[in-house]
């Protein structure tokens, strides 16, 4: 592990270990889907939030995080790259233009995100549920996972939101409750919380998803604690991976936890009954989310085999 050396009264950064090594893969893929973004004045979480992973999803998997609701984001969190301040006005267009993109990806699995809209009395609902209708009419074989704010905590909106049917909703939690305040701008931990729960009670059998990064400060007791609760709040994946400080303006990484470490992570996750947990130190919340909603439609079937096994004995 990689912790944090002090000298007097400053906090010294520390260099990245050798396992936060990234492949750059500039390939035709790459710079195909580059293209393909800016023709149709699409914005992508993958470059905004400066993902370490854009060159394994774009060159190698032909993947990519579409984020809708501008560029803008009204909240200021600090470990987060994408710009604050005024957005602009919603583009009605662009649920059409990201099905079209999806359609000319021949994308299998696509991820919707977006910035957080507080100006809006809908908190961009309205859009998002568009983007899904406008993604199944033009790819009705593709599945849909969004990964929207916390909507200002108003469940009219989410209800918006859970009504388009997307096949997984993910919200992140980000960090552990303590640490939350200093991390998060305006969310806060129990409102998340609240807000997954509140989605799956709407569509039981969508699955739900959350995200939690380390290195920020938390310790082994605070990340088994924020496990237990998404379970008790019925989450069914987790991704855990490794805060990286996009600039000097954003938190310091206090801690690079190993690959060992997040193997280890995984495992107890799993063991708490999540049914699906990607975990390592570039692992983000989209990261190879086409597998995470294929083991959770596996997860559904042994479910429903079970419960169809059980009624045939009774």
């Amino acid at each position: 592990m990689s912790c944090r050396p002090k000298t007097g009264n400053k906090t010294e950064h520390i260099r990245k270990p050798d396992w936060l090594k990234i492949k750059l893969n500039t390939n035709d893929n790459y710079t195909e889907l580059k293209k393909m973004m800016r023709e149709n004045n699409l914005n992508t979480v993958c470059e905004e939030a400066r993902c370490p992973n854009i060159h394994e999803c774009w060159g190698e998997r032909r993947t990519a995080t579409f984020m809708i609701l501008g560029a803008i984001c009204t909240r200021a969190c600090r470990f987060c790259a994408v710009k604050t301040g005024l957005p602009n006005e919603l583009d009605t267009a662009e649920p059409e233009r990201v099905a079209d993109s999806v359609a000319l990806m021949n994308l299998k699995h696509t991820v919707v995100t977006a910035v957080a809209r507080d100006d809006q009395k809908d908190g961009g609902s309205a859009i998002f549920a568009e983007t899904i209708r406008a993604i199944r009419r033009k790819n009705p074989f593709t599945t849909v996972e969004v990964l929207p704010s916390d909507m200002g905590g108003d469940y009219d909106n989410l209800k918006r939101l859970m009504d388009a049917k997307p096949d997984i909703l993910n919200h992140n939690i980000e960090t552990v409750r303590r640490l939350t305040p200093r991390v998060r701008a305006r969310a806060t931990y129990d409102r998340s919380l609240e807000f997954l729960l509140r989605a799956k009670e709407m569509q039981p059998s969508i699955p739900t998803k959350s995200s939690l990064m380390l290195g920020l400060g938390e310790t082994h007791e605070e990340i088994l604690e924020t496990m237990d609760d998404l379970r008790a709040h019925k989450v069914d994946i987790m991704t855990i991976g490794q805060y990286l400080q996009p600039t000097k303006k954003h938190l310091i990484v206090q801690k690079y936890y190993s690959p060992q470490e997040f193997g280890e992570l995984r495992k107890i996750a799993m063991s708490k009954g999540f049914s699906h947990c990607e975990a390592g130190p570039l692992v983000r919340s989209s990261y190879h989310a086409d597998e995470q909603v294929n083991a959770a439609a596996k997860e559904r079937q042994l479910q429903g085999d079970a419960q169809l096994e059980t009624t045939l004995q009774s």
